[in-house]
């Protein structure tokens, strides 16, 4: 069985930074699509970042500038950093994966999720 954990989430001030973490005992990261998304209450799940079996990354332009996505060299470990938090970026961060290289950025797209981390911005 499949897990994917995430960690690292929390309260912050507007203006303020988190990174987020996603490990899998399970899944080795290596050469797939990983990716980060949020849900805020009462809306649907959003993509938010991705990175590609070469390591191109890619951001919604809601986060643009602000967030970097990234792996650890082993490729066990993925990681948002988040900056200048606003109040928008508030809900659920969602870890998720594919099976191989990144397809596109639908919920629908990705087989593989973690439970979530909530991020609160005040």
């Amino acid at each position: 069985h499949v897990q994917l954990v995430e960690s690292g989430g929390g309260s912050v001030q507007a203006g303020g930074s988190l990174t987020l973490s996603c490990t899998s005992p399970g899944l080795s990261f290596s050469d797939r699509c990983m990716a980060w998304f949020r849900q805020s209450p009462g809306k649907e799940r959003e993509w938010v970042a991705s990175v590609d079996g070469d390591g191109a990354t890619s951001y919604s332009d809601s986060v643009k500038g602000r967030f970097a996505c990234s792996q650890d060299n082993a490729k066990t470990s993925l990681y948002l950093e988040m900056n200048n938090l606003k109040p928008e970026d508030d809900g659920i961060y969602y870890c998720a994966a594919q099976n191989l290289w990144c397809t596109g950025t639908s919920v629908g797209d990705f087989r593989y999720w973690g439970k979530g981390t909530q991020v609160t911005v005040s």
